[in-house]
């Protein structure tokens, strides 16, 4: 009896025994958790790379960033695998991660590509990209479905890819010419655009023409509303889809990963320029939630983010909110956005861009990064 009694005391004292340790794993567990969220929280900020400017000014220039509380740079180097070689480890030197930041569809003054007049992007009109470019002169879109203009894109992204030291191949302008320009655009270019204009809308080249009509046994030529002909909205989008799609595959194979600048949210991007990013094979989207440009409050910034948090839910994608700091009228809607967009489901904030970053932003950065 007495020996029975032991063993109940014992088993209860090891029921306690386990219960504290369980509860002190969970408390240990969840902290490691509150803290690896933070962690993820990134600062980073896009900037265009100039081959004239030295090492050393280079260097200068990464360790203001990383000072001011930014931890990655996504660097526009037109390409040039070289260059980024030379400025991945300058600026991983000063802790900073490195994105290779691609004009992908939009391509001006490309020298290959310009040998190809027909690799070009053509409108409703019938008037093409490579000689008659919509809203201003660097707008100069190559097709995503002709097979040897989105082969060149592609390639491009290996060269990219295969430099040492990136964390991703970072697409933009991975999309067609805006449809529908920010409203706050609109007056600059003395447009009033309520319905989809034939000038503005892309693209009607031989292949894409060619591919639909194989596909759908109509021509979009003589459709009589091609704004609400959905089977060629979403053949459009599913070109822009597949060129990612592909993206992303050159990217890992090279073990790095595939990010994105898109529009602000996915039914916004699907709308204005036939991007529909939730649908992409990515690892990270950088919507470029600019509030100033669609004449919006700076609590859009985090409205908008939230709308594309919800359409990535239950994917790996991760959200990483642009902000637009021209269009900041203070330090404090600075402090603001970035708040914003973290209580939304952002897992970082990027900055357009380099050069319009002030030592007061960047003191701001800082503060708020230490206080999250």
């Amino acid at each position: 009896m007495v020996k029975l009694l032991r063993t109940n005391k014992l088993q209860k004292l090891s029921k306690v025994l386990v219960l504290a340790l369980s509860l002190s794993l969970f408390s240990c567990g969840q902290k490691e958790n509150i803290d690896q969220q933070n962690g993820k929280f990134t600062f980073g900020v896009w900037t265009t790379a100039d081959a004239k400017k030295s090492d050393a000014d280079y260097s200068k220039e990464f360790k203001k960033y990383k000072d001011g509380g930014i931890d990655e740079v996504l660097i526009n180097t037109q390409t040039d695998p070289k260059l980024l070689a030379r400025l991945v480890p300058l600026a991983t030197k000063e802790g900073l991660k490195v994105h290779a930041w691609i004009m992908a569809m939009n391509r001006p003054n490309d020298s290959v590509a310009l040998q190809h007049p027909d690799w070009y992007q053509v409108s409703k009109e019938g008037k093409s990209c490579f000689d008659n470019r919509p809203y201003v002169d660097y707008y100069q879109w190559l097709c995503p479905t002709k097979e040897e203009s989105r082969n060149h894109v592609l390639g491009l992204v290996e060269g990219l890819a295969k430099v040492e030291g990136i964390e991703s191949v970072h697409l933009d302008y991975i999309r067609f010419p805006d449809i529908f320009l920010p409203i706050s655009l609109l007056p600059k270019y003395n447009l009033v655009q309520d319905v989809e204009l034939p000038q503005f809308d892309f693209c009607y080249c031989d292949a894409c023409v060619s591919k639909f009509e194989k596909e759908h046994h109509k021509n979009p030529k003589n459709s009589h509303n091609t704004s609400i002909d959905m089977e060629w909205k979403n053949f459009r989008l599913n070109a822009v889809k597949a060129v990612v799609d592909d993206a992303y595959k050159i990217a890992h194979k090279h073990n790095k990963k595939l990010t994105a600048a898109v529009f602000p949210y996915p039914e916004m991007a699907d709308h204005m320029v036939r991007q529909r990013w939730d649908k992409w094979n990515i690892d990270e989207v950088y919507p470029m939630i600019y509030h100033s440009f669609y004449d919006e409050e700076i609590d859009w910034v985090g409205y908008a983010t939230k709308q594309g948090v919800a359409d990535l839910e239950g994917k790996p994608t991760k959200v990483n909110t642009g902000i637009y700091i021209p269009g900041l009228k203070s330090d404090a809607e600075l402090k603001e956005a970035i708040l914003l967009a973290k209580k939304n489901g952002a897992t970082g904030v990027s900055f357009f861009d380099g050069n319009a970053l002030s030592d007061s932003n960047l003191k701001t950065i800082k503060s708020v990064k230490a206080s999250l």
